[in-house]
């Protein structure tokens, strides 16, 4: 199983992929499978570290709401 830093390399190559005015989730940039085998804790604390590095880093990411479920969601600058 990957650290939650590798995890997090994964998540941040996937960006390239989201096109322009993308809404995305950070589950949505791992395939179904992968992330039903990252355990719960560590899929939180994923969580945590993506939306720090969003706020710290200059990406082309913009934070908006939050699901009904508390899952932080994210827009991909146009």
């Amino acid at each position: 199983m990957s650290t939650v830093n590798e995890l997090l390399e994964i998540a941040k190559n996937e960006l390239d992929k989201v096109k322009p005015g993308e809404i995305f989730l950070v589950r949505d940039l791992f395939k179904e499978y992968e992330w039903n085998r990252i355990s719960r804790s560590n899929r939180l604390l994923l969580g945590t570290i993506f939306l720090n590095f969003i706020r710290n880093v200059d990406t082309d990411v913009d934070i908006i709401e939050k699901t009904s479920s508390g899952q932080q969601k994210y827009k991909m600058k146009i």
